[in-house]
């Protein structure tokens, strides 16, 4: 099985930057999309996943061209869920959950605390609830988490840790709402086969051809439960796979 995950920044514009070429050719079962800036209606209709063997869930912004997220899936699930089941949660389109016979799939878009840290509260908030969401769907079996977490966990997951403190994506508060999830049963899957590997980033700036440079983060993650170690087989990051500016994460699990 092999799932991936990619933050798209606009389903719109990378479809026309070669993302049907890498799904075929990547060919995942499940991939979580965030931040899609779209409804499902303004998915191309033209665009036939189904001929592919996908089918496609969504879950749109309120708020037009906004946040959002996407699962397209090989496998019918169970059940679908979106958001956390909090209306005051679950107005930016930010959370899929499919559940399958074995595990539950969460794709997730976490909210970025932005300049100034001016959206660093409400962070932590949503941090703290969807720790404790992930929990009760781990209550009833596994659960893999992938998505945008906009969070960089330790100094080798950025370019320029020591000038970063303070910035949104590695502040201490970020970090521990990471933590909290990795000391208490969940594995980052990407640091369990590769502890030490260096410059592995997930997301560039479009300043100073910093792409280009591999100066940047990564923020971009699968987190699965430890009862699931046992079966993880890879853990991959696409830095090659170019049209938004973040690219393609993924596992495979056996």
């Amino acid at each position: 099985m092999k799932f991936v995950s990619w933050n798209v920044n606009g389903v719109r514009s990378v479809l026309t930057k070669g993302f049907l070429e890498y799904l075929q050719k990547e060919s995942p079962d499940v991939i979580g999309l965030q931040e899609v800036k779209a409804t499902e209606e303004q998915f191309p209709a033209e665009l036939d996943l189904q001929s592919l063997g996908y089918q496609k869930y969504w879950n749109a912004a309120e708020r037009k061209g906004y946040s959002g997220t996407a699962v397209f899936s090989k496998i019918p699930p169970l059940s679908i869920h979106y958001g956390l089941g909090m209306e005051e949660h679950d107005t930016e389109g930010r959370i899929i959950t499919l559940e399958f016979e074995e595990y539950f799939f969460v794709t997730v878009y976490t909210p970025n605390s932005k300049r100034e840290l001016e959206r660093l509260e409400y962070r932590q908030l949503w941090d703290s609830l969807f720790f404790d969401y992930c929990k009760r769907l781990e209550a009833e079996k596994p659960v893999i988490v992938c998505g945008d977490l906009n969070v960089a966990h330790e100094d080798i997951d950025l370019s320029n840790p020591k000038t970063n403190h303070k910035s949104a994506g590695f502040t201490d508060e970020e970090r521990d709402g990471l933590r909290k999830f990795l000391s208490n049963g969940f594995i980052d899957t990407f640091r369990h086969f590769y502890p030490d590997k260096t410059e592995e980033y997930t997301w560039w700036s479009n300043f100073a051809s910093s792409r280009d440079r591999n100066i940047w983060w990564r923020i971009d993650y699968f987190l699965i439960s430890e009862s699931l170690r046992p079966k993880l087989q890879n853990a991959f990051i696409r830095q090659e796979i170019r049209g938004s500016d973040h690219c393609p994460v993924g596992v495979e699990i056996k």
